[in-house]
């Protein structure tokens, strides 16, 4: 049964952008997907998901500028973002050096905790 609550993974890597749309789909959420940050963006724009599961290291632009655009874009920044990177803990210390620069509302590191990261995205959207 569906929660009716559409997330956006944005993931270059399609083996793992399959495992995340299985996961989220196996507990009830609607699925989109976007293999760049470009993409990303075009599909967030059209598609208005409820939540946006964001790599960071992806080809023609990378998710922190992905990340960025989505936080200054006033149709998108109400939207919550869980970055999902194997770049790891260096990414969370990056995010909170940076002036200005708006955390993401969830992070979690590769490999994936499939409990932790559903109820990231409960706690996030119900």
């Amino acid at each position: 049964m569906s929660s009716g609550k559409k997330i956006l993974v944005v993931e270059d890597e399609k083996d793992v952008s399959t495992y995340l749309v299985t996961l989220l789909e196996d507990n009830g959420y609607e699925t989109v997907t976007a293999e760049d940050g470009i993409k990303g963006i075009d599909v967030a724009k059209q598609e208005k998901p409820d939540l946006i599961t964001l790599d960071i290291a992806m080809p023609n632009q990378t998710g922190v500028r992905t990340f960025r655009q989505y936080k200054e874009d006033e149709d998108l920044k109400a939207i919550p973002v869980i970055v999902i990177t194997a770049v790891g803990d260096d990414m969370r210390r990056y995010f909170n050096k940076v002036p200005g620069f708006k955390n993401p509302e969830g992070f979690m590191n590769k490999p994936i905790d499939e409990e932790r990261l559903i109820k990231m995205v409960e706690e996030l959207i119900g």
